[in-house]
């Protein structure tokens, strides 16, 4: 995994992806196991896996891919962005109620605003349950954007793959791997719903980039 940072001034769906839960001798229910993949809850992460730390984001270390952060001095992250070739994933995560999913609405929200801009988007059967699917106006021409949402215990992940990703699945790799090993630390204070939950620089980067701006030279005019 490669860290670079930019300087700027419930269990809704993995419920019906988990196995059902086995029976004991006695015909009860045996606790449910931790989901197969994630996003996970930090408190059902399997342990033992290389993380960075983004505060209420942690992001599996995934050979060849780049994370890109864009934060601002205070090293608040104001966006995530996962890198593998020629493919990119933006992830996010938002504070959702407990007692059920926002990805319906949320997906139907941005379908909206796609076609007010002019962009038609279809929902599409994915791994984690329906999907949209839209080509946007870019600055180089047409753009393919795939969007996923996961609800998990009061929060939403959503994600968006862009380049080769967007259109062919199969060529998501490890970018996918990063979405499937993801970690969701909500943290236990309320929160409005849809609200982005706080993410952070590690102390280690944000260390490593005040070095990087102290020693970088300076140029006429500046401070």
């Amino acid at each position: 995994m490669i860290f670079s940072r930019k300087r700027a001034a419930g269990r809704h769906a993995r419920d019906e992806r988990a196995a059902e839960m086995p029976e004991t001798a006695e015909g009860a229910e045996a606790s449910p196991a931790a989901p197969a993949r994630g996003p996970y809850d930090v408190t059902e992460a399997p342990e033992g896996v290389q993380r960075l730390d983004l505060g209420s984001l942690q992001i599996p270390a995934v050979p060849d891919v780049e994370v890109r952060v864009q934060a601002d001095p205070q090293g608040v992250i104001q966006q995530v962005v996962l890198v593998h070739g020629r493919s990119a994933l933006q992830v996010g995560v938002f504070a959702a109620p407990r007692s059920e999913g926002i990805w319906d609405e949320v997906r139907e929200e941005i379908r909206q605003s796609l076609f007010n801009d002019g962009a038609a988007a279809e929902e599409v059967a994915g791994e984690y349950g329906t999907e949209l699917h839209a080509r946007v106006r870019g600055e180089d021409g047409p753009t393919d954007l795939r969007f996923v949402g996961v609800d998990g215990p009061r929060w939403m992940v959503r994600a968006v793959y862009q380049g080769e990703a967007a259109t062919t699945p199969a060529a998501a790799g490890p970018l996918a791997r990063c979405l499937d090993g993801l970690v969701v630390d909500r943290g236990m204070e309320a929160k409005p719903v849809r609200e982005p939950l706080p993410l952070r620089l590690p102390r280690e980067a944000d260390q490593l980039g005040d070095q990087a701006d102290a020693n970088a030279p300076s140029t006429p005019g500046g401070r």
